[in-house]
């Protein structure tokens, strides 16, 4: 570590040049049989303030924030960005039944703790076997089953699966690929954030039916039969459903769809129009969504994004989302 001298001198100006930046902070703690007592800590530092007459900085750490006084610095340095922690399989298998369970399919049969999903092809994810468990029978005959689901509902077959996942490797082992033909890619960043930081008190224009603008900046026009059943069927675990607008209804600046199940808020089809565009209509949308969340029971936000959307990426991540899983899809080869 680089010594960080008493406040008024260069170690100031060194802890003022970090802020914003991870370190690593070792400071003084107190003394035992006339020796001084050191402890660490790393997160995200910045300017604490003058707390009791006392210049602070803080350090937003894994279990919170710790404040420390400026003179019982000894030592501060920069570090590398934290490796994210994976999600524990449990909480990625319910997440991603949750999303599920918000986005309806026409048809969905169970084979042990996987779902067969099938809409006349609207959507991958409406159109994929969701892998989050044992299948109760061996991988291979689980998609053998998976082809004839798909065959007999007209679909092609494919398995949604958390990418790195047990699933996921052993759909892989059967030759199964991920499926390169699919748009707008084969893999999706499911993003979590909290409601209660998102929201604001934002007007927003939202009912229990989509009109006929919202249908029209959602999927170009009126909605097929499998549109309307997973955009607007309210299925068996959707505790609130919503379609938002920005602007006037008839001609909105922006659009999007809100599904609550158990205490999440499901976000999905946000789109802002040309005219909505460059104003912070998306944003402010987003902030109205979490609100309406919020006063429904919702604690959370999820939402899937592609991550060969940039655009999209950026504009969650400026928000303050963060990625929980990723999941991708897999086709027998030759179908990729």
């Amino acid at each position: 570590m680089s010594d960080a001298p008493p406040p008024g001198g260069p170690g100031d100006l060194r802890l003022d040049g970090l802020v914003g930046s991870r370190v690593a902070l070792r400071h003084r703690i107190g003394e035992r049989d006339g020796r001084p007592l050191f402890t660490d800590a790393v997160g995200t530092l910045s300017d604490g303030g003058v707390r009791d007459g006392v210049a602070t900085v803080t350090i937003a750490t894994r279990r919170g924030d710790v404040v420390v006084a400026r003179d019982a610095v000894v030592a501060v340095r920069e570090v590398p960005a934290a490796v994210p922690r994976r999600a524990p399989l449990t909480d990625v298998a319910r997440l991603q039944n949750l999303c599920a369970d918000a986005w309806p399919a026409l048809a969905e049969r169970p084979l042990g703790a996987w779902r067969l999903r099938a809409a006349g092809g609207f959507s991958g994810r409406a159109n994929a076997a969701v892998a989050v468990g044992d299948p109760g029978v061996g991988t291979a005959a689980a998609l053998s089953i998976v082809r004839g689901f798909a065959e007999e509902h007209g679909v092609a077959p494919r398995v949604l699966a958390p990418t790195g996942s047990p699933w996921s490797r052993a759909v892989r082992a059967e030759g199964w690929l991920a499926d390169a033909g699919h748009e707008p890619g084969p893999e999706v960043s499911t993003q979590v954030a909290a409601c209660e930081v998102l929201a604001a008190d934002t007007p927003l224009s939202c009912s229990d039916a989509p009109s006929d603008g919202w249908w029209r900046t959602t999927v170009g026009g009126p909605p097929g039969a499998a549109q309307r059943h997973v955009l607007a069927g309210a299925g068996d675990r959707i505790a609130h459903l919503g379609f938002g607008v920005a602007g006037d209804p008839a001609d909105p600046d922006a659009v999007v769809r809100l599904a609550v199940v158990d205490d999440h808020l499901h976000l999905s089809c946000l789109a802002v129009t040309a005219t909505g565009r460059r104003r912070g209509t998306g944003t402010a949308l987003v902030a109205g969504a979490a609100r309406w969340g919020l006063e429904r029971g919702a604690r959370w936000l999820v939402l899937q994004v592609s991550t060969a959307n940039p655009g999209g990426l950026a504009f969650w991540a400026a928000l303050g989302t963060t990625e929980h899983h990723r999941y991708h899809y897999l086709v027998p080869p030759g179908d990729s």
